[in-house]
């Protein structure tokens, strides 16, 4: 069964990187088989108030039970991806992160790889104590660790950790 997943990340820094990610499963015979599908309707969203993307974000979020941060040079530093990290945190969706710095950005060639913003997360665990997101959920490199072949496990794998 493929997962609805929720993808954060920094816009204008990667959008090309980001497309060759999130439409991947395109190229697959069905949803089924890519394992997932980018639950976001991102094209609706437009520069608006604070109050009007945070809605839109909140809604996005319906349905998922995972969400992929698509790690870029200055993805660490966009306080709409920490607004969705602590959102999915909250709503106890499973996180995974991408790096995606060694993607070709179609003419732009690779960038600097990025801090990782799950490192700036706490997560609260069963045994009562907190540690950072990045020590709890998977951060992998698309290009190095297969992304296209592997980002349908990835979210599974995410998706049963968090008890979805």
């Amino acid at each position: 069964m493929a997962r609805r997943a929720f993808f954060s990340f920094h816009y204008t820094g990667d959008i090309n990187r980001i497309g060759i990610v999130r439409n991947s499963w395109l190229t697959k015979k069905s949803k089924d088989d890519a394992g997932f599908w980018d639950a976001a309707d991102w094209e609706e969203v437009q520069k608006d108030t604070d109050l009007a993307i945070k809605r839109w974000i909140n809604k996005q979020f319906e349905n998922t039970s995972v969400t992929v941060v698509l790690i870029g040079s200055e993805t660490s530093e966009r306080p709409w991806v920490n607004y969705e990290i602590e959102k999915s945190i909250e709503r106890g969706n499973g996180l995974v992160g991408i790096h995606i710095h060694n993607i070709n950005g179609l003419g732009k060639g690779v960038s600097k790889k990025g801090k990782n913003p799950l490192d700036g997360h706490l997560v609260k665990c069963t045994d009562g104590k907190s540690y950072k997101a990045s020590a709890i959920y998977k951060t992998y490199d698309w290009n190095l660790n297969d992304g296209y072949n592997n980002l349908g496990d990835w979210i599974e794998e995410a998706a049963k950790k968090a008890g979805k």
